[in-house]
């Protein structure tokens, strides 16, 4: 059997704060035989021999707790409540380990250039890991059984680990045997008198830099001892009234500062007893005589240079009155006190020094800040402490990830150029520095092709990674929000908007990675059409008002066909979009905007949300659906092809009896009369309220205008009447659709009249119950070139519609040929009818040919889109790529094509061009699929699903060569 590796990408924003890309590795149960002359495709569950394994983590640390870096190494290393542990060095250096506990790391301390590391947890469980291996693993361990670990210290380049514990006592662990030395500092040997209670756990441990045989132990009541561990006594108390929560050492070694529960910074001479030399309140203001209590400065540091005042850096100590104020960390350097705000609350911070030396001068360059949800590096030498551009794949959810998608065998030209852009984007206000953490080696990869995820947020932006190494790299940043005006109203967005938290929220994307073209569609019901290019343009995205709708007629039909009215009227636009951007729109190089299509309010209600979205880069088609129907949309000729309504996909072969809607009454606009709101929006004096029951579908698309010229609604209407027989047998439907375009009318080209068709729309058939086959959603596409009706003996450019009833429906489309012509026809597109029924609603589709190998949707290869070429340069880096079909009409075989469609319970396989079932199968009973793939493997296809319940599962698409008699 042959092993073949490929790759699934999941994420878990709200659950887990990373993505997992995992291994899958799998035998192929396929048989074959020689003489075969016919072809049987079976879908098989589970593969036989099936092994999952988690190859890299990628995202923030999920619940940090503790941090510790080697400033000689340059390695930085983060704990997490989980028991987890993440090594970063370099950009492209990172690793991943685990306790096998789970318990929470509550410290972790470096062996300074040792390759070893320390860490201690919440168990009470000391580990030794062995960092010079490829796999770092644990050398030795060492539990606590009575007493509960608070504390630990490890000096530089000592053999000796001082760890602190819940009692007030402190053990010597010796590092190289990874035992107890028996030497124990008792709580009450180290007060004596000075306390005639117990001082409390152990919270700092240090010794002197200039004498290791002096350590600092300091209790959490506010006693600190300077303990002499050759005389096994202590040498001074110093006693403060306030709890304490961390100490630091002046590098000489004759003063240390502590920091207090009442937001207060004590400093102490070593040799005077009594009260501290100096009181300091950073955050507290003064009361009198004595500064108001603040907060607890939870730890502090003292770094000193050379050449300057010393810097004192804390965290936490802001005053109560601060309600609502984010977390700070504080710089204090002589007398200039910088306050620097974060997002997240603050876990822990370490400064980074020119020397591991703690005798020398410090020279502190950098601050490590370890936040709930994200990791800052603040440049401490230049003005204004600005912070440094984080290299780390850490940012995956730095606004929530809506939706993910993963690619593999991409373009290899594809990535520099995407870096290319990405590296030129502007980034204010980072350190000019190099990224301080650098350590570590680059591996060698294990993928020789290129990967690609791409992740959509909540805040409208879309990010590219680099996913083919070890480690995520962003290589460029997309703002969609830009397109729009951040500053609408309120009111403009009504009451009933979903959308108000995150209005901007990727939903699904669509990516041709060939031709570079990215699809997006809105939380808002919105979908921006990008091109790519290596240039930059400004462009100014027109505006456009009075939307047209697409009135379905939902009447009692009394003749299986209507009759079509056509009216064409051309307008100036009244008012404008309030939250369309208004201004020129200067796009950088990388992704620009060529198209935008709105589904826009009728009547006081909100669109429908877009449950899918796909792109042909070769048809020049994007195809996007809701709940009401589908739109295609012509992103060359900037036209909407075909608006449709789901029932509409069926025509007369509907399988559903789909009861007629209730109507209610809807919001109209005030000083609209009841004579008004009968009236079609282009039937002048004609009313037909007493023929039409209405339903209104809208569509607005915006497109960037290269000229500032005046903007022109084209309204397209097509109004269904019932007639008697005699009628509608003249005038035969094929569909029914609307369009309202906003189009540039070309350089001198003169404004149409305006013609002022005030109306007030009516939208009835909002239902108040609706049953199930009425709200039929449209699920998921495929762009294919297929037998486009059953007994077809020749491929067609098709469209596949899957809903979420599991129905598969074909649109043949008709285009007209590259070149000018492709400018200038339109493209048409007729439904076929139903291929197939699932369980569930349908998730995936896919072609295969007669071999089983599956068959990618044709595409474009990218051009640049802003370089003026004369015709036939490009006519010629447009021409569409064929697809490539296995059968010829010369072999003899009974079915040319095979479609494998996956819902949410079932997988079927069907013959194409004869349409039956040869094989389905009942993925699940119990639960659904959320999300399924039909992926090429070296041995075949196979079929990928994630489930609800968590489980991966896979379907061979095996194919089995039978012999047959002849005779």
């Amino acid at each position: 059997a042959t092993r073949t590796f490929f790759k699934l990408a999941f994420s878990f924003p709200t659950i887990l704060g990373f993505t997992v890309l995992l291994h899958t590795t799998f035998s192929h149960p396929c048989s074959s035989g020689d003489n075969a002359s016919a072809v049987t495709c079976k879908l098989i569950c589970p593969f036989i021999y099936l092994h999952i394994f988690q190859t890299v983590r990628h995202g923030f640390p999920y619940q940090p707790s503790s941090m510790a870096f080697d400033p000689v190494q340059k390695i930085l290393a983060i704990g997490t409540q989980s028991g987890a542990l993440r090594l970063f060095g370099r950009p492209g250096v990172e690793c991943y380990c685990q306790h096998e506990s789970g318990a929470a790391v509550i410290q972790l301390q470096f062996l300074i250039n040792e390759g070893a590391l320390v860490s201690a947890l919440a168990d009470d469980s000391v580990h030794l890991w062995n960092l010079r291996q490829k796999r770092p693993a644990i050398l030795h361990s060492l539990k606590f059984n009575r007493e509960r670990i608070t504390f630990c210290h490890l000096p530089f380049q000592s053999k000796w680990l001082y760890i602190g514990t819940e009692r007030g006592n402190v053990h010597i662990v010796n590092v190289e045997s990874f035992m107890l030395s028996g030497y124990v500092i008792m709580w009450n040997k180290a007060i004596e008198l000075s306390s005639k209670a117990h001082p409390g756990p152990v919270v700092h441990i240090s010794d002197n830099p200039m004498d290791e045989g002096k350590l600092i132990i300091g209790f959490e009541s506010g006693i600190v001892v300077l303990w002499d561990l050759k005389s096994k006594k202590a040498d001074y108390r110093y006693t403060y009234d306030e709890a304490i929560h961390s100490v630091a050492w002046h590098h000489e070694g004759k003063q240390f500062i502590c920091s207090h529960s009442d937001g207060t910074l004590t400093i102490w001479n070593v040799r005077g007893q009594g009260k501290p030399i100096q009181t300091i309140t950073p955050h507290g203001k003064q009361d009198g005589k004595k500064p108001e209590p603040c907060k607890p400065i939870l730890k502090v540091e003292y770094k000193t240079t050379r050449n300057g005042e010393p810097f004192i850096i804390l965290s936490g100590g802001l005053s109560y009155d601060t309600v609502g104020r984010r977390p700070c960390l504080t710089v204090m350097h002589g007398k200039s006190t910088a306050v620097l705000e974060m997002d997240y609350p603050i876990v822990d911070f370490l400064t980074l020094c020119e020397t591991p030396y703690p005798n020398d001068f410090q020279e502190p360059y950098a601050v490590v800040v370890l936040l709930e949800k994200d990791l800052v590096v603040i440049d401490l030498a230049q003005n204004g402490y600005p912070i440094f551009e984080n290299p780390y794949p850490l940012t995956i959810h730095e606004s929530p990830v809506t939706c993910c998608e993963y690619f593999a065998d991409c373009p290899v030209d594809l990535i520099p150029a995407l870096y290319s852009v990405g590296s030129r984007q502007k980034r204010q206000g980072y350190s000019k520095k190099e990224w301080p953490i650098s350590g570590g080696n680059w591996g060698q990869g294990t993928q020789s092709y290129p990967e690609i995820i791409i992740t959509g947020h909540a805040d409208g932006t879309v990010k590219f990674w680099d996913a083919s190494a070890i480690m995520l790299q962003v290589l460029y940043k997309l703002k969609t929000a830009k397109v729009f005006d951040r500053n609408r109203s309120r009111e403009d967005k009504g009451s009933a908007d979903v959308s108000d938290e995150d209005p901007f929220a990727i939903q699904i994307m669509a990516w041709c990675p060939e031709s570079r073209m990215l699809c997006v569609a809105g939380v808002s019901a919105n979908v921006i059409i990008y091109r790519f290019s290596k240039l930059e343009v400004t462009t100014e995205v027109v505006q456009v008002s009075n939307a047209l709708q697409y009135r379905k007629c939902l009447q009692k039909m009394h003749f299986p066909l209507p009759f079509l009215f056509f009216k064409l009227t051309l307008a100036l636009a009244k008012t404008c979009i309030k939250w369309l951007r208004s201004t020129p729109l200067k796009q950088s190089p990388g992704y620009q905007v060529d198209l935008v299509v709105q589904l826009v309010w009728v009547s006081g209600e909100p669109p429908q949300q877009i449950t899918s979205l796909a792109l042909n880069s070769s048809y020049g088609l994007v195809v996007f659906g809701n709940s009401n129907g589908l739109a295609v949309v012509d992103y060359v000729q900037k036209t909407v092809v075909l608006n449709l309504g789901t029932v509409e996909l069926y025509g007369s072969n509907d399988p559903y009896q789909r009861q007629p809607r209730s109507p209610r009454k809807t919001r109209q606009p005030s000083g609209a009369t009841s004579e008004d709101r009968c009236k079609s929006p282009t039937s002048g004096n004609m009313s037909f309220s007493g023929l039409l029951k209405e339903k209104c579908y809208n569509i607005t698309a915006f497109v960037p205008c290269r000229h500032k010229t005046q903007t022109f609604c084209v309204h397209l209407c097509l109004v269904s009447l019932v007639l008697p027989f005699t009628l509608w047998v003249l005038y035969l439907s094929l569909f029914l659709f609307t369009v309202l375009l906003s189009v540039c009318p070309p350089r001198g080209a003169n404004p149409l009249d305006h013609r002022d068709n005030s109306f007030s729309r009516s939208r009835s058939s909002s239902v108040t119950s609706i049953d199930k086959e009425a709200r039929e959603a449209i699920g998921s596409f495929h762009f294919c070139e297929t037998f486009a009706r059953k007994g077809d003996s020749t491929l067609t450019p098709c469209l596949a519609v899957g809903t979420s009833l599991g129905t598969v429906l074909i649109l043949a489309l008709t285009l007209p040929p590259a070149g000018e012509q492709r400018q200038m026809q339109p493209v048409i597109i007729s439904p076929t009818g139903m291929l197939v029924r699932l369980k569930g609603s349908i998730l995936r589709m896919a072609i295969l040919d007669s071999t089983g190998s599956q068959l990618s949707p044709a595409y474009e290869s990218w051009y640049e889109p802003n370089v003026t070429a004369d015709g036939e340069e490009r006519e010629k880096v447009r021409k569409r790529r064929p697809v490539s079909v296995s059968p010829s009409t010369s072999q003899d075989l009974n079915e040319s094509q095979y479609a494998v469609v996956c819902s949410e319970k079932q997988a079927k396989v069907i013959s194409l061009p004869s349409q039956t079932c040869i094989y389905k199968h009942s993925i699940t009973e119990t639960s659904f699929i959320l999300r399924a793939d039909v992926v090429q493997m070296s041995q075949g296809v196979c079929v990928a699903c994630f489930c609800a319940n968590g489980h991966i599962m896979t379907l061979s698409v095996a194919w089995t060569h039978m012999q047959t008699n002849t005779g």
